[in-house]
């Protein structure tokens, strides 16, 4: 599986040793790297499809310093999808009204029939990018149902929907960040945590640095802005449990890499 990393604060800080270590872990996930960064007004988004401490680029890009509010990082080992730049994270799109989603993903969905027909339709071939398009998709509905633009409250509901639906039976770990927000969701325990601070919260796959990392709640959708928590979602206990048939499909998917 993948890891994942995201950042969100009041103030702009210094991520550059912190993601260091972060991406110090691609020799377990050796399939590309992604650095989503919030430069004021814009999302600068920045990937490659291999190893990150092979990346002559990361390792300059990290040494001159990663300063922002907002950050979200990726590290891939592939399962579904070729080793390719069109498979690696972040994911970005913009909803119809010029809002830019930006997701990433530490899971896999092994059944969700309304992602399919996002095949023909997504530049690569992960199931991550197809949720990402499935996201903007909803909220547009909602959206021209309403004949405006989703407030804040409503684009939560849209992805509390969502996500409670999606991870019956699919890993489903997720950050997400729609200009305004930054979301997470975890439905196998144990496998995002997070540290706080007064005014930022970091969010990994695993705990980074000498801070004392707690397990993310679980089952359950939540928002942050300026680095507080605004909302909670349903706490849907569709929890995610490796089994023998999901390890052997993972396996001949990997195996034609």
């Amino acid at each position: 599986m993948c890891e994942i990393f995201g950042f969100n604060s009041s103030s702009r800080t210094d991520l550059k040793e912190i993601l260091q270590d972060f991406y110090s872990h691609s020799n377990k996930h050796p399939h590309g790297w992604g650095l989503a960064v919030k430069n004021y007004d814009d999302i600068n988004i920045e990937k490659e499809p291999f190893k990150a401490s092979d990346s002559r680029y990361l390792k300059y890009r990290l040494f001159a310093g990663v300063k922002s509010d907002m950050v979200m990082a990726h590290i891939r080992f592939g399962t579904i999808g070729n080793i390719d730049y069109v498979n690696c994270h972040p994911y970005s799109k913009r909803d119809d009204s010029g809002r830019k989603w930006v997701l990433i993903h530490n899971g896999t969905i092994f059944n969700f029939d309304k992602l399919s027909k996002y095949i023909h339709k997504q530049s690569g071939e992960t199931d991550s990018e197809r949720i990402l398009l499935y996201i903007v998709d909803e909220i547009n509905k909602k959206s021209e149902m309403l004949c405006r633009e989703l407030t804040s409250e409503e684009r939560f509901e849209v992805l509390d929907k969502i996500v409670c639906e999606m991870s019956v039976d699919n890993k489903l770990n997720l950050i997400i960040w729609d200009e305004e927000y930054m979301y997470s969701h975890t439905n196998q325990k144990n496998t995002l945590h997070y540290f706080k601070t007064d005014d930022s919260i970091y969010i990994s796959t695993k705990p980074l640095g000498l801070a004392e990392w707690d397990n993310m709640p679980f089952t359950q959708l939540l928002s942050f802005r300026n680095g507080k928590l605004v909302s909670k979602g349903t706490v849907h206990k569709n929890e995610y449990i490796d089994s023998e048939e999901k390890m052997r499909f993972l396996y001949q998917i990997f195996s034609n890499l």
